[in-house]
């Protein structure tokens, strides 16, 4: 793998063999991870250097450092051990990233947004070592909030955490975005890839992320593209032809996670099971936002309605009815007006104790 630090593609067909094999990965760690890819007994140690942007040669001076005095104990002790030629703003935009900074800086947003600063603050230290200066940092080199402001403590919520490791190393390492549509993805039956590859259905929904686009043309002229997605059981292809192409274009980006309604050619029997007809594709974030037509709730108490109201008093497309069991009696409510319910407000009012079941 260390012979092919820049080809993602490899990278990525490699790592779905380590996960095949149940190698684990460590994911990328400043201070665990090294310039090259390096394995210690059932684990592979992430290359720093196959980060996108991340040059080898840099990250190999910044590996020397830690190696010969230590791991890095925070922001600031890494900025006044390393050289600025070796941490520039598109070098340490991938490593943060990547979550390369994790272990002693969790917040990625907080860091990424203060590369600048932390620029900076970098070729201060270096040029003060080198007029045998006082360190501007003295005695609070290692305190963060000295380097960096932080007026909003939230990080990137997790979908974008995702995205921009997908931008840095080119597949996921530590998380996948389908474990986020889980629940969704069980109420519209849709199957992994291996299941379905193993059965003997000849239509099916299948899930997925984007990893590649890749654009042809047939000998007439038509547009073709060869897709390849990856679920939560391994990474596969689907070929999206003319009409189909056209239509979903605009939306099919790297990244993008989607629902699709596939056939099996049953004429192509060699390799029936790589060649698949996809009837349609949706954006898993549209389906997640859309409102469901029909919604009905029990709840366990009369008590509750006032704080159920106060949750679903957005109007939206849904029509919603409320039943309640209580002293023997039945009551059934529709709200006049129709509210916003979708899969959203569906996991956050399941997780409430006196809501019985929802049905939509």
């Amino acid at each position: 793998m260390s012979n092919e630090l820049s080809n993602t593609e490899k990278l990525s067909e490699f790592y779905e063999e380590l996960k095949r094999l149940e190698i684990k990965i460590q994911q990328p760690c400043i201070n665990e991870c090294f310039a090259e890819f390096v394995p210690k007994g059932n684990t592979l140690y992430y290359a720093l250097g196959a980060i996108k942007n991340v040059g080898f040669q840099a990250i190999s001076q910044v590996v020397l450092e830690r190696v010969k005095n230590g791991k890095f104990k925070s922001i600031s002790d890494f900025i006044n051990r390393i050289e600025p030629k070796n941490i520039n703003k598109l070098q340490l935009e991938g490593l943060v990233k990547s979550g390369a900074f994790d272990n002693i800086f969790p917040n990625r947003k907080t860091l990424y947004e203060n590369i600048p600063n932390i620029i900076i603050n970098s070729k201060n230290v270096f040029e003060n070592k080198i007029n045998n200066q006082t360190s501007l940092f003295g005695e609070e080199s290692n305190n963060v909030s000295f380097l960096i402001s932080d007026k909003n403590n939230s990080n990137w919520p997790n979908d974008e955490v995702l995205a921009k490791e997908f931008e840095s190393v080119g597949f996921f390492i530590t998380n996948h975005p389908l474990e986020n549509y889980l629940d969704l993805l069980q109420r519209n039956n849709v199957k992994t890839y291996k299941d379905f590859e193993t059965s003997i259905d000849n239509e099916c929904f299948l899930a997925g992320t984007i990893l590649s686009i890749k654009e042809r043309k047939t000998a007439k002229g038509n547009s073709f593209a060869i897709i390849k997605f990856s679920d939560l059981s391994k990474v596969y292809e689907i070929f999206l032809f003319a009409e189909m192409l056209e239509r979903n274009r605009s939306s099919l980006k790297e990244g993008k996670s989607f629902k699709l309604t596939v056939i099996r050619d049953k004429e192509n029997k060699d390799n029936r099971f790589r060649r698949l007809n996809v009837r349609n594709i949706i954006d898993l974030n549209d389906i997640k936002n859309a409102n469901y037509t029909d919604v009905f709730i029990e709840l366990s108490s009369l008590e509750n309605m006032k704080d159920l109201y106060k949750k679903i008093n957005e109007k939206g497309d849904s029509k919603i009815k409320i039943s309640i069991e209580e002293n023997d009696k039945n009551y059934l409510f529709e709200l006049k007006d129709k509210r916003k319910f979708n899969y959203e407000m569906l996991k956050f009012l399941n997780k409430e104790p006196y809501i019985k079941k929802i049905t939509v």
